[in-house]
């Protein structure tokens, strides 16, 4: 059963006008940008305020650092929206509490959007981020040399693209945790068919993909399709999150078998009740402060030794 503080959390952002349902994509996505921003207040709540909260400027990408103490772990954080919104401040709370809770620094990152910006432009800048982290962490007062990665939706692809990427690179990563990320781009899981009415559906997700990946050739490339990777061997150890009302359900889950085949230690939680986008909306969902939690759990425990 759908849990009410879902409802009632929907109910906060504003609905589109038959004007703005009659625009073209474009106009609609402006749409979705403009309502998720106004609704970051209502949806999560005050700011929890922390010893450091300070925005920079990353190898060109505008990052958030959050930080309770000096020399401490960093968890790299990418944002959700389909590839085509959500920002900073969309996640900002979220980060927050992980950060407070977990004693990690946080570095939320501003991705550029599609289709502005298509792929492989947020992958890139998610790895120019890792670069400048390991480049001059120290003078940050973070720890450069232990680090994670994470997100949620498109930033939980996002995330373990980058993870894998690294891997390949001989510079492993030493945690990710991904929140029911978004990983096929044929969106053929039974959950599409059986959960398309709870938030997010699958005409949705692939006006998404589309846009995040115009050429179709390149869809079920290593780079873009987490589930389409030969040999998942050597991925770091994996925290995934799914809701039990999401279509992406069943492509996080399959995800997590897949890791655990390949003999990466892997947690998949389900959050019974939840749909799509719960685990950011910190004020008006308790499972979004448990989720938070959790993710902060995991990451003290795997690099904080």
């Amino acid at each position: 059963m759908l849990h009410p503080q879902v409802t009632a959390a929907a109910n906060l952002r504003r609905r589109p006008t038959a004007e703005e349902l009659a625009a073209g994509p474009y106009e609609r996505l402006q749409f979705m940008r403009a309502a998720m921003e106004e609704a970051i207040e209502a949806e999560t709540g005050p700011a929890l305020p922390l010893p450091v909260v300070a925005d920079l400027d990353a190898a060109g990408v505008p990052c958030r650092l959050y930080a309770t103490r000096v020399g401490a772990p960093v968890f790299v954080y990418l944002h959700g929206g389909g590839w085509c919104y959500g920002s900073i401040e969309s996640v900002d709370r979220f980060c927050r509490r992980v950060a407070d809770r977990s004693g990690l620094a946080v570095l939320s990152v501003g991705y550029r959007l599609a289709p502005e910006h298509p792929h492989p432009a947020a992958t890139e800048d998610a790895e120019a981020v890792l670069g400048y982290l390991r480049k001059s962490g120290a003078e940050m007062g973070v720890d450069p040399f232990r680090l994670a990665i994470g997100g949620d939706s498109a930033g939980g692809q996002l995330a373990t693209v980058v993870a894998r990427r690294q891997r390949d690179a001989a510079t492993p990563l030493d945690f990710q945790a991904l929140i029911y990320p978004a990983l096929d781009p044929l969106t053929s899981a039974e959950s599409y068919d059986e959960l398309g009415e709870y938030g997010l559906d699958r005409a949705s997700m692939r006006l998404a993909w589309e846009a995040y990946v115009p050429d179709p050739m390149t869809r079920l490339t290593p780079d873009v399709a987490p589930l389409a990777v030969a040999d998942l061997s050597g991925m770091p150890s994996t925290l995934i999150i799914t809701a039990e009302y999401d279509v992406l359900r069943d492509e996080g889950a399959d995800y997590a078998d897949a890791l655990a085949a390949a003999g990466v230690p892997v947690v998949h939680t389900r959050y019974m009740g939840m749909n799509h986008g719960f685990a950011r909306k910190i004020s008006t969902i308790d499972a979004a402060r448990a989720a938070a939690d959790q993710v902060a759990a995991a990451l003290r425990a795997a690099l904080i030794f």
